[in-house]
């Protein structure tokens, strides 16, 4: 049933169709004026607001002028952030038209509970992020009937998970449908049965459409509409299924939603993380096999794809990337399978573990990815370098810091997740945190008053001790306790008191329970009669994982300690509602991971845009932004082998830190009671890291560096495939020729007994080519410093130049360079396949040594 609003009052519909709602303060406003019982009840969800306001209540906000006139300029606002052009509309020409951004999960708001962590709640804010600055996104994602899962404990503190039914038709989503009215569908071929359907839903997250698959189809058998139950369910064959709907369903979805709409069709993809890779198995499918297509050749067609794809890994962990049995890959790709036309040897070859230490009977996910991806990055500067570690042996002939695969950091959100108190401060002095303007914004910071800036931070500390008394509150009854034995929980945490936040998945290397390493050292902390600290936790385990339940329960039971339970709670069911007041109210956001298995860890940054001061392992975006001021780095002890000790030495660390640097310059406060050293390194923070740890910085980075490249090179070989055919040819011809490749002789002048600094080294080298023209090769001089092991480290690439060219494919190159540093110096020579086209040295993954 669809409320039916009075005339005045139909573009609240409007409003709430958009989910521009879930971060704009001044439609959330709107809505909750319109009943604030109702709207806090609801969960701040519109549609079900509308859904629930009498219509007498109707009728009279319509009678109310002023009321009908806020509708309008809201509407109005919403209108004007539509259309107008914003920084994407100001960037140079080689910006692509539309960009396909797919992910399995997508955390937008807490009404449309379709995300389980990290990875979904990055996604959203890229979205969003992408919305504020009109960069033209098109989402692809699935719609999975019971979202992830609900979280609450038993008795006895142990996890337990429901799975409630969400209703497409109450979510702020519409189904696309066909000119005739009619809902659009997809189908993929699948080898057990009928073909497969799914219907497109789409949520308008500002500017940007996400369109969602769904297979809760009439005429799909039951195990077909299982495939979209829940995210992150099921067994192998399950998630197959799931990933084989998001990246061949979410493909032809993007072609059906450009036919119907009108939408240009994308020129970049771009896949966030492994599970939506088979798009370029789809991709290769239309170019080479559909009947209206152009019929390239495989390799061809494969360069095509390439080209214009943009793949990001999020995992530092193998075990944390999706891998099928190879027969299952068989199975659904063979030629009764999803893509007929696609050899599945060649579909089997681009996800092969073929390199040392590879499992030859997997197909590996992120394989696949980087293979049918010219462009590849990591989610923080340390995270790219372990990916380049990791994934090293599909480029053996390289060094780790030449691997194809560069960094962006991950940022947030500003407008989701800055309490609105923070936002008018920042505002009222001039210092927007959603600005790329970084001196401006440090300015205005230092113009805050310190005692605003700390009455603000109390208000939102008071606000998250209300919050999570109602959540303990809730979580006790439960777990089966009655009213009056939890009588306690009315003065459960203290808006005066040190808050320390720690909340993440409870995966094994996230540590949630290094905290109590030492139980009763952790207990003298919070209890200290003059510097206390209370600690706020939430985090979930997935459904299979009893380690990780085991770990919550270790934290529960701890709690539920009547002498703490006062100074400590685990919060259940951590979600976005959740998190939005929790990231402010902490005064300190601990992070203590396994180093380097954290990729990102962007909570953090969303507790320092909210005057918090993160306490963090160096890893992930902490250990690039850390400045020795804006924080505190918890020591790791890398390099040691015995579990326990390590934890132990670290969590001793952490209590160190937390009773002698923490507390003491918390509590330290002047004559106003402002802690005056606290609040100037909370000022420091925001300036130090401010407009850098915003998803607006991260998806600009991203459009200059791996969307705008990559529309560039797509164009450069898609507008008649021709470029692609030569590319494809050239590199099939040179690997070929490569193995004639060699360095014959080299000789170098500059090189005497005692060489200084400033001196020049002169080198000719002699190579044979074979079959090889100069043009596809670079030949090129590496040198550096050499360590004990007589390497090279530090390596510079300098190219050489051709000088003479003789019979038999031989020829010389020559170049000199300046020797700028002293110690063990060492150079070699090597060639390497050489054109415009490729996107790294490293791309062919082949090179020859001197």
């Amino acid at each position: 049933m669809r409320p039916v609003l009075p005339p005045a009052l139909a573009a609240l519909g409007e409003l709430a169709a958009n989910l521009r709602w879930s971060w704009h303060a001044e439609t959330q406003r709107l809505f909750s004026h319109v009943d604030p019982e109702i709207w806090e009840r609801v969960g701040h969800d519109p549609v079900r607001l509308l859904g629930e306001v009498s219509a007498a209540r109707w009728e009279e906000l319509a009678g109310d002028d002023g009321f009908v006139g806020w509708v309008a300029l809201v509407r109005a606002d919403l209108e004007t952030y539509l259309t107008e052009p914003r920084w994407f509309q100001h960037e140079a020409d080689a910006t692509p038209e539309t960009i396909a951004y797919f992910s399995p999960e997508f955390g937008i708001t807490a009404v449309l509970p379709q995300y389980s962590g990290g990875l979904g709640i990055l996604a959203g804010d890229h979205l969003k992020a992408a919305s504020d600055l009109g960069v033209p996104i098109v989402g692809v994602g699935l719609l999975y009937r019971h979202g992830y899962f609900k979280q609450s404990l038993s008795r006895e503190g142990w996890q337990q998970e429901t799975y409630p039914v969400l209703d497409p038709d109450g979510l702020p989503i519409s189904p696309l449908r066909e000119p005739d009215g009619s809902r659009a569908t997809i189908s993929i071929r699948l080898p057990d049965g009928p073909d497969l359907l799914a219907r497109i839903w789409v949520a308008a997250v500002g500017r940007v459409p996400l369109l969602m698959l769904d297979t809760d189809v009439e005429g799909n058998p039951d195990h077909y509409v299982q495939i979209t139950d829940r995210l992150y369910g099921g067994n192998s064959e399950h998630r197959l299924r799931q990933e084989l709907l998001l990246g061949v369903g979410g493909v032809r979805a993007l072609r059906a939603y450009s036919r119907i709409t009108g939408a240009p069709a994308p020129e970049v993809f771009h896949t966030n993380e492994g599970h939506a890779g088979f798009l370029g198995i789809e991709r290769i499918r239309e170019l080479t096999a559909e009947p209206d297509g152009p019929g390239l050749d495989l390799d061809t067609a494969i360069e095509v794809g390439r080209a214009s794809t943009v793949f990001t890994t999020h995992t530092p962990v193998p075990a944390g990337i999706d891998r099928f049995p190879c027969e299952l890959i068989e199975q659904y790709f063979g030629d009764a399978g999803a893509t007929p036309g696609v050899p599945v040897d060649r579909v089997l070859a681009l996800g092969a573990e073929d390199y040392q230490g590879g499992d030859p009977g997997v197909f590996n996910m992120a394989v696949m990815g980087f293979r049918l991806a010219q462009r590849a990055n990591g989610v923080s500067q340390l995270h790219g370098k372990v990916s380049r570690g990791m994934f090293s042996g599909l480029w053996p002939a390289f060094d780790e810091a030449e691997v194809p695969i560069t960094s962006i950091t991950n940022g947030v959100h500003a407008p989701t997740w800055v309490a609105s108190e923070i936002t008018g401060l920042a505002q009222e002095y001039g210092a927007d945190p959603d600005s790329s303007d970084y001196d401006a914004f440090a300015a205005g910071v230092d113009r805050v008053p310190s005692v605003d800036m700390w009455r603000t931070k109390r208000a939102l500390r008071e606000r998250l001790v209300a919050d999570a008394r109602r959540r303990m509150l809730r979580s006790w009854e439960k777990r089966g306790a009655a009213k009056a034995e939890l009588g306690w929980i009315d003065t459960a945490l203290d808006p005066d008191v040190l808050t320390i936040g720690f909340a993440r998945r409870a995966a094994s290397y996230k540590r949630l329970t290094l905290m109590l390493r030492d139980p009763e050292r952790l207990r003298k902390l919070l209890l200290d009669p003059e510097r206390p600290v209370q600690l706020v936790i939430a985090g979930k385990a997935h459904p299979a994982d009893d380690g990780g339940k085991r770990l919550i329960q270790q934290i529960v039971q701890f709690a539920d300690e009547e002498d703490v339970r006062h100074r400590i709670a685990f919060l259940p069911n951590y979600d976005i509602a959740m998190a939005q007041p929790l990231y402010p109210g902490c005064d300190v956001w601990l992070n203590n991971p396994l180093r380097p298995y954290e990729a990102c860890g962007t909570s953090g940054m969303k507790a320092a845009l909210n005057g918090g001061l993160n306490l963090s392992i160096l890893d992930g975006w902490w250990d690039e932004w850390y400045d020795g001021e804006n924080g505190w780095a918890l020591p790791s002890v890398d390099g040691i082998d015995d579990v326990d000790k390590r934890d132990d030495l670290e969590a001793a660390a952490l209590y160190d830190l937390i009773a002698n640097e923490v507390a003491p310059r918390f509590y330290d406060v002047d004559q106003d009671g402002v802690p005056a050293r606290w609040v100037e390194m909370l000022r420091h923070t925001l300036k130090s890291l401010g407009p850098k740890v915003l998803a607006t910085r991260m998806v600009r980075d991203y459009v200059r560096q791996l969307y705008a490249p990559a529309a560039v090179n797509a164009r450069a070989l898609n507008s008649d495939f021709e470029g692609a055919r030569e590319l494809a040819v050239w590199k099939a011809r040179v690997r070929a020729a490569w193995p004639s490749v060699r360095v014959e002789h080299v000789e170098a002048e500059g090189l005497a007994d005692a060489v200084e600094v400033g001196s020049t080294l002169s080198v000719q080298a002699y190579v044979a080519l074979g079959d090889l023209s100069p043009a596809d090769v670079e030949v090129q001089l590496v040198h550096g410093r050499v360590n004990a092991d007589d390497l090279l480290v530090d390596s510079t690439v300098a190219p050489l130049t051709l000088t003479e060219s003789y019979d038999g494919g031989r020829s010389r190159f020559d170049g000199t360079v300046g020797l700028g540093r002293s110690g063990p110096f060492g150079y070699t020579v090597r060639v390497v396949p050489a054109n415009e086209r490729l996107a790294a040295v490293a791309e062919m993954g082949i090179v020859t040594l001197a």
